[in-house]
């Protein structure tokens, strides 16, 4: 089942304070089928249909039976357009864009444990290949999906990372795979932001939770829901002590409609809510509550460890975000009931 009236009002708070700028723009969107992409995709269409903005919505994926069966709704639309696309393969687009939101990517444990090699190849190969695509064209708008994992470790920052701080990462640990690659894709935006003009700009986004999760996450917090939803215990694989910036994910696109209208070119902004700092075991216990469920303790076998990061402390600052206009709807506590009460 799927609260669509629940959902709708999500859809609305993403879209809302959108100035204008997508306006009749044509907007390609790469991982549509992704827990951001995907809401991203349905924010743009609720535009179109309750705004008039007249944006004409390219989705980008591997497989169009895939793309066509997440957006069925959508598929009649004249404004709803797929694009074939695997960001380890060059692109071949007939038509420009006017934006581009790069949000394919893997971010998921299983992934990082099982495919590092394909992690790294997808984010620099398919970052690359879009900047290019753009620099061809001469024209459009480059956003780039980052992560706060970018600043690796760093507990002495008690008001979190902002934008010019740095931590450590081991980068011969095959799970430093995505933050390297992620850091090395900030730096193409960058340089070709500064070489040859192209107006890209970065998005960190901190731990994103939503009801649009897909089936092969592996993130906690998508497993604690998917356990909340069974109405089972929370199954939490360790202590649950780490801390991280938290956003509902209708924040999270709000913030990047915000950086698309408003970000400065060339610059890297975090996508987090201040008002969402919590341990794991906090998101967790929070879930529980919500649901009517418990949470137990169950410690994973090696393979899988082998995918969590090893950050403790994950806290972004939104004061640069926060300085255009952003400003959350939801805190954990609202962000959770929003995503409980779509899937129930």
């Amino acid at each position: 089942m799927f609260n669509r009236e629940i959902y709708n009002k999500s859809l609305a708070a993403a879209c809302a304070g959108a100035d204008g700028y997508l306006k009749g723009r044509r907007v390609l969107i790469t991982g549509a089928t992704g827990l951001i992409g995907s809401f991203l995709v349905e924010a743009l269409a609720w535009l179109n249909e309750n705004a008039g903005a007249d944006i004409e919505i390219y989705a980008a994926g591997r497989g169009e039976a895939g793309v066509r069966g997440r957006f069925e709704a959508l598929a009649d639309r004249p404004y709803f357009h797929y694009v074939a696309y695997d960001a380890t393969r060059p692109v071949s687009f007939d038509f420009e864009a006017d934006v581009v939101v790069h949000a394919a990517t893997s971010a998921h444990p299983l992934a990082y444990a099982t495919d590092p090699v394909g992690i790294m190849q997808a984010n620099l190969f398919g970052t690359a290949r879009l900047l290019e695509y753009l620099r061809g064209q001469g024209h459009g708008r480059f956003l780039l999906l980052s992560t706060g994992e970018v600043y690796g470790e760093n507990p002495d920052l008690p008001e979190g990372f902002s934008e010019p701080d740095h931590g450590w990462i081991d980068p011969m640990l095959p799970r430093a795979c995505y933050p390297e690659s992620k850091r090395a894709a900030e730096t193409l935006c960058a340089s070709y932001a500064a070489q040859y003009g192209v107006d890209a700009l970065v998005a960190r986004l901190c731990h994103v939770y939503g009801p649009t999760f897909t089936p092969s996450n592996s993130r906690a917090d998508a497993q604690f829901i998917r356990k909340a939803l069974a109405g089972e215990d929370i199954v939490m694989k360790s202590a649950g002590s780490q801390v991280r910036s938290f956003c509902y994910v209708a924040d999270a696109v709000n913030a990047l409609v915000t950086l698309l209208a408003k970000g400065e070119r060339g610059q890297a902004y975090n996508v987090a809510n201040r008002h969402s700092v919590a341990s794991i075991r906090e998101y967790a216990e929070a879930l529980a509550d919500i649901a009517g469920v418990k949470v137990v303790f169950d410690f994973p076998p090696e393979v899988e460890r082998a995918g969590y990061t090893k950050v403790t402390r994950a806290v972004l600052n939104p004061a640069k975000l926060e300085g255009l206009g952003w400003t959350p709807r939801f805190d954990l506590r609202a962000g959770l009931e929003a995503t409980y009460g779509c899937c129930k």
